[in-house]
């Protein structure tokens, strides 16, 4: 059984700790019962392995997730990355073929698509294996999970289940998209689900889909004219054109923590980071990332969120309204965690004369390196505050550590490698100062 998660997400809904590089999923502020700190996406691949369901993961997901992704998984899962967010079909049409083409799985594979961050228990894992066993006795060539709903909500879609089934599944008799609360109230007199995503098919069902957009014999030529496919949800070009649909239920604890409203349930903490709380709160939460401590009293049903992209204070119940308000402030990613590392912005500056510079803490994990690039706008300044590492300047190596200073002019080729854990403070001076103001290519380090 091969089992994707989807991982997409523009990261607006959990400003200012969420932006494009680090979406919901990837925040590490759910607490496990050891005591340690885990995201979303570590819960649920955690969850998979528990549960000891056999499957193979596959983590579908935009190339900008990709780092983070890295350092939060490892080789826990293989990763497809979309070229471009286009929806959630053509991120399980991509997906697909990697199993197909890549991956040379049998067309009679049984392939699971789920979200990679819902906040769920065991029983739900358990019905991911009825869905599968569906799936392997032909009982329709799309199975879903249907999730028992708990209120009339608006924010999903719901499955109203036809007559007829072993006890195990339900036929399928028809989707109803996002409704009002009066109709969603209507739907769950009729015994509808609220539909949570979770599908299952032979991957032979899927490729024949997939080859309708795009003929290729190999995964790199598909992902290549990923653009080919048509941008829709997979609800809409799959499931309503399907022949036959199954529901298996599932009526255990299943929650979206997609707002800070329902996240904050599940802290158990109610100040996480350099933060205090006074008596006079009450159901009350501060996250706070910056090293400047939070003092906060005599609020009650409110959320206190700071990090180096910005600072949210908002009453819980308005926080299911602030990514209409964010997508209005434009502002660069200020943290950022990296294949190598993480980095965090000091200061971003512009001056009178036009000039501009960018001050960067950035942190390099021992065995890790910076590619061989160039930049054509910027100069920098390195200096190394923590560690031992390697520095490359046009094609020269030399060895750095705490207290060593390097300049690195406009157009000029260098790297650096971390021996020990290594963090230095980068002064960027230029303009534009930009992320992809950057030229790469190898470079083959000695040691």
């Amino acid at each position: 059984m091969q089992l994707v998660l989807l991982s997409g997400g523009s990261g607006k809904r959990l400003w200012p700790l969420s932006n494009n590089a680090r979406s919901k999923q990837f925040l590490p502020l759910l607490e496990k019962e050891d005591g340690g700190m885990e995201s979303m996406v570590q819960r649920v691949v955690r969850q998979v392995k528990e549960a000891d369901i056999d499957a193979e993961i596959t983590l579908a997901t935009n190339a900008s997730q990709l780092d983070i992704i890295t350092n939060q998984l490892g080789d826990a899962v293989s990763v497809v990355t979309e070229p471009e967010r286009r929806d959630t079909f053509p991120a399980i049409a991509l997906a697909a073929s990697y199993l197909k083409l890549h991956k040379q799985c049998d067309d009679d594979e049984v392939v699971i698509i789920m979200p990679c961050d819902p906040f769920t228990e065991t029983g739900y894992f358990r019905t991911i294996g009825k869905m599968a066993e569906c799936v392997k006795k032909d009982v329709a060539e799309l199975v879903l999970m249907g999730i028992s709903p708990t209120y009339p909500s608006a924010k999903y879609g719901y499955v109203v289940p036809g007559q007829g089934a072993d006890g195990e599944w339900l036929p399928v008799a028809r989707f109803t998209e996002k409704p009002t609360v009066e109709v969603a109230k209507q739907l769950i007199e009729q015994k509808a689900f609220w539909n949570g995503g979770v599908f299952a098919f032979r991957l032979g069902y899927i490729m024949d889909i997939v080859r309708k957009h795009i003929q290729s014999e190999s995964f790199e030529d598909t992902r290549s004219r990923y653009a080919e496919f048509p941008k829709i949800s997979f609800d809409y070009e799959v499931a309503e054109k399907a022949h036959s649909v199954a529901v298996v239920p599932f009526s255990g604890e299943w929650k979206d923590l997609g707002t800070w409203n329902t996240l904050t349930d599940e802290l158990h903490h109610t100040a996480i980071g350099n933060a205090l709380l006074g008596p006079k709160c009450e159901n009350t939460h501060v996250i706070n990332e910056l090293q400047y401590p939070i003092f906060v009293d005599g609020l009650k049903d409110v959320v206190v969120s700071a990090c180096p992209d910005g600072i949210l204070v908002c009453a819980k119940k308005e926080t299911e309204n602030i990514k209409k308000y964010v997508e209005t402030l434009e502002h660069r990613p200020m943290y950022e965690e990296r294949r190598w590392g993480t980095y965090r912005v000091i200061d971003d500056s512009t001056y009178d004369d036009g000039s501009h510079s960018l001050t960067k803490s950035i942190t390099l994990q021992p065995g890790k390196n910076i590619s061989y690039q160039q930049h054509h706008h910027r100069t920098e300044v390195w200096t190394f505050v923590e560690g031992e590492g390697i520095f490359v300047l046009d094609g020269e190596e030399r060895h750095v550590k705490a207290g060593d200073t390097v300049v690195i002019p406009v157009e000029h080729w260098h790297a650096i490698k971390a021996v020990t854990r290594l963090t230095f403070i980068e002064v960027q001076m230029g303009n534009p100062l930009v992320e992809d103001d950057i030229v790469r290519k190898e470079w083959d380090w000695k040691d």
